[in-house]
């Protein structure tokens, strides 16, 4: 869950900020309060997860000298000035300077509250910003959000380092919802452009002029997508999508980069989930010439329906994320719910699972709730073939399984070994075994 945000109320007036905090807590904020700017100083830091609500005269260290350091601080953070009849001037030169906004005393408290909640509002999304700029830079953190210990995916975490450090051209290929996005921005931050830019565009969103002006630019003004992405990299996301002219002059582009006395500064990494007519491949949705440029190098993230033992783990995995959400117990997998899991289709891949898993603790806070009925619903409102659903070996529906339910049972006990060995009915050697085999560690559930 996120940090919670902290309204952080700074006045030289014991019975003003007490008050102000009071009315706050109230309304459901966490509030922290100090007597003066230099004491307020002293904890605040960049990326500070609150807004600050201060009185503009105060002894020592004033409101406005107060919104400058804080700026130097950290010049997103929300600054909401408290001033006096006769300070309006004052007010006024501090919004020009970067205050938030300000509240004139006597103050309405329903506009404070209101005043707050905005700012917190505010605050609340520039910090996921900026974690999310830094987890898209951090090519590591992008990896080990490409969850699962199935085979298939441990190959596909080897070829994006394989292709991250070949620094070409690559064609990223699959259904929707299979992480092609988060491939992408892997690719690039695990490769020698990482810091660099990751631009991304996606071609189906514009018309043939829109997308080629934002591309190449129309004058010499005018800063292209592509000059923007030079030393760094070019997403195109639905390549299939892209016009015939724009094609032609792509390649253009892409040729004469290619052809650098210092090898090329331009990447494009293209995205397809699809093509545009039906029985249509990207190969001949695309000029051959740009096609072959593009996909000298291909990756192909598998389905869920083809990973396995992920399947129940990552279920299990997102229950425990919506339940801590929400607030509630996380609710139970049964064998019959499992082996449903199991022989799904998946047509919307890690997405629809997630949404499942959403609406699975959402019903479980009602009292009743049925994995098999929600998937079934799913089943029924997709084109997938039910004849197709059971095509997977016995083998791979044991061994997840039997993955989840050692998974579960480890959870419930918080590690203890002997009483997982005690409700399986599994002497020692036999669950050692079975953890190692399936990649589980008795650490990662002690505490």
């Amino acid at each position: 869950m996120a940090e919670q945000i902290t309204i952080t109320i700074v006045d030289d007036e014991q019975d003003m900020r007490e008050s102000i905090s009071q009315w706050l807590s109230l309304s459901g904020y966490k509030t922290k309060t100090y007597a003066s700017a230099d004491l307020a100083l002293k904890d605040i830091e960049g990326d500070y997860p609150g807004i600050i609500i201060s009185d503009i005269k105060m002894p020592g260290t004033d409101g406005i000298s107060f919104l400058k350091k804080l700026q130097k601080i950290d010049n997103s953070l929300p600054v909401i000035l408290i001033t006096g009849h006769g300070d309006v001037a004052m007010a006024v030169e501090a919004m020009r300077i970067g205050a938030y906004d300000f509240l004139e005393k006597p103050f309405d408290p329903e506009r404070m509250a209101e005043l707050a909640k905005r700012a917190v509002q505010t605050r609340r999304l520039t910090l996921e910003n900026r974690a999310l700029r830094r987890e898209l830079s951090d090519g590591t953190v992008l990896l080990r959000k490409l969850m699962g210990t199935s085979s298939v995916m441990a190959r596909l975490r080897e070829d994006i380092l394989d292709l991250a450090q070949a620094d070409g051209h690559v064609l990223i290929t699959g259904a929707t919802g299979t992480g092609k996005s988060l491939i992408a921005h892997a690719l690039h931050a695990c490769g020698p452009r990482q810091g660099k830019k990751f631009v991304t565009v996606n071609c189906a969103a514009y018309t043939e002029d829109e997308l080629s002006r934002r591309l190449f630019g129309n004058n010499s003004t005018e800063t292209s997508l592509l000059d923007e992405s030079v030393d760094g990299t070019l997403c195109l996301e639905d390549i299939e999508s892209i016009p015939a002219s724009v094609q032609a002059r792509l390649l253009s582009l892409i040729t004469e980069y290619d052809l650098g006395e210092e090898g090329s500064r331009l990447r494009i990494i293209a995205i397809s989930n699809e093509t545009g007519e039906p029985g249509q491949t990207l190969e001949e949705a695309l000029r051959h010439d740009l096609y072959y440029r593009l996909a000298a190098m291909q990756i192909t993230p598998p389905p869920l329906n083809q990973r396995g033992e992920d399947i129940l783990s990552l279920f299990n995995r997102y229950l425990e994320n919506f339940a801590d959400e929400y607030g509630c117990d996380q609710p139970e997998v049964s064998a019959e719910d499992a082996a449903q899991l199991l022989q799904a289709q998946w047509p919307g891949n890690i997405r629809q699972l997630i949404n499942l898993a959403e609406r699975t603790v959402l019903q479980s806070r009602r009292g009743s709730y049925s994995i098999a009925k929600m998937l079934s619903s799913d089943d029924d409102t997709s084109e997938v073939d039910k004849d197709e659903t059971d095509t997977k070996p016995l083998k791979e529906h044991v061994e997840a399984f039997e993955r989840m339910l050692i998974d579960n049972t480890m959870r419930r006990h918080k590690g203890s070994i002997q009483s997982v060995m005690a409700e399986l009915s599994l002497p020692r050697r036999t669950l050692n075994e079975k953890m190692a085999k399936y990649g589980l560690s008795r650490s990662n559930y002690v505490g």
